[in-house]
């Protein structure tokens, strides 16, 4: 054997797990696709990688077993990612709604922190080498790789797939990991982009395309749950945070409504300006809410050169429900190439949550984002990598 372990993948998950696996005295060989590990990491948070929420909880995670990843956030918790960074020089800063961003370095320092480790404990990490086929064998698994035209093969008595999901395929992302899994028989739940943007064609698209570049602050709510961030309109439909949380859970041909104007009540305030200046134009009063070209879009919906004043019952009703109850049916998504993650993945009742080993192959780990474990936008989606990967650690 050539190792205690062979990890197929050097992202987040597999990077944590060759850490910790080399704290308690094994030695894996990591396969890295990539000509470097980490290259996800490296590009999140555009660049300075938002790596844990201090909110992360199993609520901000979709699976189709919710309460699967509660025994790894039980081992790994967001305080002891905290910690472990904190040990190694990077002291995270909170910048909105609980993700932590390294304070004063960027994305490239938190892989550092791996490759550092993994080197002054003689865990290899091989780059460009594209794990290709795994054989069970006796005693454990052979894994055949391709390094330039060369094929090689190494075995060890374990084997972990932390190769993550279908999203940016430019850098890197197959689909190794489902591709194996359903070798082995075991179930696949349906996977489909997530945390994506969202398209707009047919009559609408003109009107989102003409306000491409413009933010506004809203509550975005499917019949499953909502989401209080910024929408960004563009020229193909809308992204922004709020329309990538929401994307996670919206299925195609559903809509989706937009509060324009959360935790305020566009009515209370036309009664104010109607008892206080009721010859303001309706386009004045809401420039006061909005950008002027937000305003003058809203025209195709709002009789903006009426006065205050001169809003009657049925104007009233629509400013409240177009402001309140804007409703998007999208055509679709932006697909892998522009989804940060992946819904959907083997499914977890084949995996054991305590330890992450496969139930049906002993010695066979997965982890990560090949999983059916989708996190929220805003380091969710680390942390349980972080996590997996300390677990499957703990029981090489």
């Amino acid at each position: 054997m050539d190792a205690d372990a062979i990890i197929i993948g050097a992202g987040a998950c597999g990077l944590m797990c060759a850490v910790q696996a080399g704290f308690l005295g094994k030695q894996v060989i990591l396969l890295e696709k990539n000509n470097k590990p980490g290259a996800k990491i490296l590009i999140s948070g555009g660049g300075r990688c938002n790596y844990t929420n201090e909110w992360a909880t199993a609520e901000q995670f979709i699976s189709a077993n919710p309460h699967f990843i509660k025994s790894a956030f039980t081992q790994w918790t967001v305080s002891d990612t905290i910690n472990f960074f904190e040990t190694y020089g990077i002291s995270g800063k909170e910048k909105t709604l609980g993700q932590l961003f390294p304070e004063t370095k960027n994305a490239a320092a938190v892989v550092d922190v791996f490759t550092s480790l993994c080197t002054e404990m003689g865990q290899e990490i091989k780059c460009n080498a594209e794990a290709k086929a795994i054989a069970i064998v006796d005693g454990g698994f052979k894994v055949s790789y391709a390094i330039g035209d060369k094929i090689k093969t190494i075995t060890a008595p374990k084997l972990i797939v932390t190769s993550g999901g279908l999203p940016i395929p430019k850098m890197g992302s197959t689909d190794f990991a489902l591709r194996f899994a359903r070798a082995q028989g075991l179930k696949i739940v349906e996977t489909a982009p997530a945390l994506v943007p969202l398209t707009i064609t047919g009559k609408d698209e003109a009107w989102y395309s003409e306000l491409s570049g413009n933010s506004v602050f809203c509550r975005l709510s499917t019949d499953e749950i909502s989401f209080e961030e910024n929408i960004l309109f563009t020229h193909w439909g809308l992204s922004g945070p709020a329309i990538l949380q929401i994307s996670s859970y919206w299925r195609s041909g559903g809509s989706i409504n937009i509060d324009l104007l959360p935790n305020q009540q566009i009515l209370s305030h036309l009664e104010e300006e109607r008892s206080n200046h009721g010859r303001t134009l309706l386009s004045t009063f809401l420039n006061r809410f909005y950008t002027k070209k937000f305003t003058d879009a809203l025209g195709k919906f709002l009789p903006l050169t009426k006065t205050v004043a001169d809003l009657r019952k049925i104007d009233l009703e629509l400013i409240n429900n177009t402001i309140h109850y804007f409703k998007v049916k999208p055509a679709g998504d932006k697909g892998y190439d522009k989804a940060e993650v992946m819904r959907g993945g083997i499914d977890t009742n084949e995996i054991s949550s305590k330890t992450m080993e496969c139930k049906k192959i002993p010695g066979l780990y997965f982890g990560g984002e090949c999983m059916d474990v989708t996190g929220w936008l805003g380091g969710y989606n680390f942390q349980w990598a972080w996590a997996s990967g300390y677990v499957i650690a703990q029981n090489l």
